[in-house]
């Protein structure tokens, strides 16, 4: 019996998800966790096989959440669920851990068939983030490509990076981090100077024109 570790801000989420699982006829035992913090302290009171993580939570992102579930526990399979798509986060993402990517708008078959590959111990990687892999490792490789300049950036600044290009308010990129509007002011500066702009404007060009956005 598999024992599973759903994190996700949202219950109806959670719910959806157990309910998917339940109906692949396989015996799963599951704690559901509402915020990273609580993630980080039920992953430290019980042994998990998978924990499927959403990486949008509110206080302590799902990036740091897993990060921090690999230092302390390297071998226990991470697979996010996310509602970014997969341009957006994949491949920054298995660079940092995880054992797979899937958008919450998949089909429930392909929840289904994550789980029970990443749980095996395999990585579930589709042929849109195997594509998003080489090409990052092809940027890698060359000096002169700036359309990877977002790639310098921190997680947390690679966040408020793409909430600022979406649009999105200072004010209302803090409260969704939980942070300061001084702190994402901060933020916004070191991003501009990281990726040579100077505006909102030159960031969600620099997001659209490399479908970040």
């Amino acid at each position: 019996m598999l024992r599973i570790l759903i994190a996700d801000d949202h219950a109806i989420v959670r719910k959806g998800m157990i309910q998917i699982l339940e109906e692949t006829g396989t015996v799963f035992e599951i704690e559901e966790a509402a915020n990273g913090n609580e993630a980080i302290q039920k992953a430290r009171d019980s042994k998990f096989d998978l924990v499927l993580l959403d990486i949008s939570m509110p206080g302590k992102s799902g990036v740091d959440v897993l990060k921090q579930l690999k230092t302390e526990y390297p071998k226990l399979p991470v697979l996010i669920l996310s509602m970014y798509p997969e341009e957006q986060y994949a491949v920054r993402l298995i660079k940092a851990g995880a054992s797979g990517y899937i958008t919450k708008e998949s089909a429930p078959e392909l929840l289904a068939e994550a789980v029970t590959k990443v749980s095996s111990g395999q990585k579930f990687i589709s042929p849109s983030v195997a594509n998003l892999l080489a090409e990052s490792i092809t940027s890698d490789i060359s000096d002169e490509d700036d359309s990877q300049q977002h790639s310098q950036l921190s997680d947390r600044e690679y966040h408020v990076f793409l909430a600022i290009a979406a649009g999105k308010s200072q004010t209302d990129i803090a409260k969704d981090l939980s942070l300061s509007v001084k702190t994402i002011a901060s933020y916004r500066s070191r991003i501009l100077q990281k990726m040579h702009m100077t505006s909102n404007a030159d960031m969600t060009l620099y997001a659209s024109r490399n479908n970040l956005i």
